[in-house]
C-alpha cells in the first residue's frame, strides 16, 4: 500500500495536478467537495507509534486529517484512515520499509486554500507566500504553535506522542475565505 495516497470518503473527488513554484515541481493532490466549501481538517504530528484514544476521538470530527511526521509505526497511517482520508510526511524518525513510501513534503489543495505539508519547518525551501499557499504545516519541535508570517498561517500542532510535554492536536477550520486554526490540549 502507498501511504502517499488518499482514501476518499463522502461525496469527493480526488484530482492530482502539478503545482510549480519557481524551480521546483511539486506533485498536488486536491480534495474537492461537490457539495460545500465548509471543512474541518485534524492536523497532527510526531505520535512516535502512539495513537492515544484522546487524539482518535478529537479527529473524528474531521473531513480529512494531515500527519506532519514522526509517525513511528504504519498502524497509526491505517488508524487514522479508517477515520478520514490522510495526508502524512515522513519525519526523521519515520524509518523503514513502510516509511519509505512517504513523500518528504506534501501540498495539499482543498477548496480554494493550498496547504504545504512537511515536518521540519527549517527545511522549508520555498518561499509560500510568493508560491500562493495560505498555510504550512509542519512538527518535529514537539512544540504547538500558531503564527502567521506574510499572510500565511504557520502551524505546528506540536505532539501527539509519548512524551510529558503538553499532548496536543489541533483543528483547521476552512470555511469560505476564511482559514482559522485552533489547538486542543488533550486531557489524559
Amino acid at each position: 500500500m502507498l501511504y502517499g495516497q488518499v482514501k476518499l470518503l463522502r461525496s469527493t473527488e480526488q484530482k492530482i495536478k502539478r503545482y510549480s513554484s519557481g524551480t521546483k515541481e511539486l506533485l498536488v493532490m486536491s480534495i474537492k467537495s461537490q457539495s460545500a466549501d465548509d471543512y474541518l481538517v485534524g492536523v497532527i504530528s510526531d505520535t512516535h507509534g502512539l495513537l492515544r484514544p484522546e487524539a482518535i476521538k478529537v479527529l473524528e470530527s474531521t473531513d480529512l486529517i494531515i500527519h506532519a511526521g514522526d509517525i513511528g509505526k504504519h498502524e497509526v497511517l491505517e488508524t487514522l484512515r479508517a477515520i478520514s482520508p490522510v495526508y502524512a510526511v515522513r519525519g526523521n524518525m519515520d524509518v523503514g520499509g513502510w516509511a519509505h513510501y512517504l513523500p518528504e513534503t506534501e501540498v495539499v489543495e482543498i477548496g480554494k486554500f493550498l496547504l504545504y505539508v512537511l515536518h521540519n519547518a527549517h527545511e522549508l525551501d520555498i518561499d509560500p507566500a510568493a508560491a500562493g499557499f495560505n498555510a504550512v504545516i509542519y512538527g518535529h519541535t514537539h512544540l504547538a504553535s500558531i503564527d502567521k508570517k506574510s499572510n500565511v498561517l504557520f502551524l505546528n500542532p506540536g505532539t501527539a506522542g509519548p512524551f510529558r510535554a503538553p499532548i496536543t492536536v489541533a483543528l483547521l477550520h476552512l470555511r469560505g475565505s476564511s482559514l482559522d486554526a485552533e489547538l486542543v490540549e488533550l486531557n489524559l
